[in-house]
């Protein structure tokens, strides 16, 4: 039976598992197989109900380095709390139960970490899908931060020059914490946070460190699986109520911060992209779309909820759905077409379904290769007033 080795610090990777049985073992074999051997898993068993359960204790019983918590259902964040709790690492990861990690990922951040001196390493991710990998990384360059260049990153992690843009990734899982900076943010999180519950965790611990490092590594593999693919797309109502408690605890975090970070803005640019994504609000595209002929472009969840929002109104005609990715989301029983379709639909306009102007950007340029008029791509404009003041009207 392994068990943690000595002479190099001990890493805790926190994995919450719940319903998902199909994939926890090349999860859990991922972590086995890491370079990097002192590693204290912990497997945080959230009340499911398939054989979860029964997978971490086999595992337990294979490996010594392996600790198993069983615990009444209570969300991701209640999860992480309690494997956060049991951890004794000097580092502290996060391993979603259905993701994967490449081999040398946490020596890499380890690597990174100790070498810098840095509170937390931030690497980038690969999004897995069909066995297709899609590879991300933080808008913030590659580097070490302290000092000044902490402060300007600071001021950039979660609203990075243009809406929406952020320049550090929200996620906690491709990331590695100095435990100590860590546990009071992840404690702190309230348990009925289930939208924005990364962010929760990250941007308060960015402010608390000294020093940053950020990392270009993908070897995080998030696994987007069909069903996460489907969208909720039913009434706004319950999901504006959760983003109200996300952005009343970062706000309540910004109030604690210096005005140079203007932290405020910052997160209300960031809960307002949420805003806007989740419920598909047509107005922000600044145009009377009544009796119009109209065109999706993406199939993301700003597209899917457009879509939605469409079909609610009834009073324009949708003349196609286009998406680069568009198998994918036919696999998911969405009609949606390749790009090059355009060339074949008549339409009044195209809704450009991405909140990053970088992005909406290319599209463009792209869409006006294929012919299309540039008088007809509508891409989210937002009105000149205060960000903080057009959120107030979701909630």
């Amino acid at each position: 039976m392994n068990q943690p080795t000595l002479g190099r610090p001990l890493i805790s990777v926190v994995v919450p598992i719940y319903g998902i049985d199909k994939y926890l073992g090349i999860c859990i074999e991922s972590l086995l197989n890491q370079t990097y051997k002192n590693l204290e898993i912990i497997l945080v068993d959230d009340g499911s109900k398939d054989r979860c359960p029964e997978i971490c204790d086999l595992y337990a019983r294979k490996d010594g380095r392996i600790k198993v918590i069983h615990k009444t259902n209570g969300g991701l964040v209640s999860a992480r709390k309690a494997g956060v709790l049991a951890s004794t690492g000097k580092y502290i990861g996060y391993v979603d139960g259905d993701d994967w990690v490449g081999p040398g990922f946490y020596e890499s951040l380890y690597a990174s970490i100790e070498a810098s001196g840095s509170d937390v390493v931030c690497a980038g991710f690969s999004r897995d899908l069909f066995g297709v990998s899609a590879h991300f990384q933080n808008n913030i360059p590659a580097g070490v931060y302290e000092g000044e260049t902490l402060d300007a990153l600071r001021k950039e992690m979660m609203s990075y020059g243009k809406f929406f843009r952020i320049g550090i990734t929200t996620y906690v899982w491709n990331k590695l914490f100095r435990r100590e900076i860590l546990l009071e943010h992840q404690l702190s999180v309230d348990n009925n946070i289930t939208i924005g519950e990364d962010a929760a965790v990250t941007y308060p611990v960015i402010m608390d460190c000294k020093k940053v490092c950020v990392i270009d590594n993908c070897a995080y593999h998030y696994r987007q699986r069909e069903d996460s693919m489907l969208k909720n797309v039913s009434s706004f109502e319950q999901d504006a109520q959760k983003l109200k408690a996300l952005h009343s605890y970062l706000s309540s975090f910004a109030s604690k911060c210096h005005l140079e970070f203007d932290m405020q803005r910052q997160v209300d640019d960031f809960v307002l992209g949420i805003c806007i994504m989740r419920s598909g609000d047509l107005g922000f595209f600044n145009k009377p779309l009544d009796d119009s002929k109209l065109v999706i472009y993406s199939a993301g969840t700003f597209g899917q909820q457009l879509m939605n929002r469409l079909k609610e109104r009834d009073v324009c005609h949708i003349s196609g759905w286009l998406d680069d990715d568009f198998w994918e989301y036919r696999r998911c029983c969405l009609d949606v077409d390749p790009v090059e379709e355009i060339t074949k639909l008549d339409y009044d306009y195209i809704l450009i379904a991405t909140l990053d102007n970088t992005i909406a950007n290319n599209i463009r340029i792209r869409l006006m290769d294929y012919g299309v008029p540039p008088s007809k791509l509508l891409s989210i404009v937002l009105p000149d007033e205060p960000t903080g003041r057009i959120i107030s009207k979701y909630f």
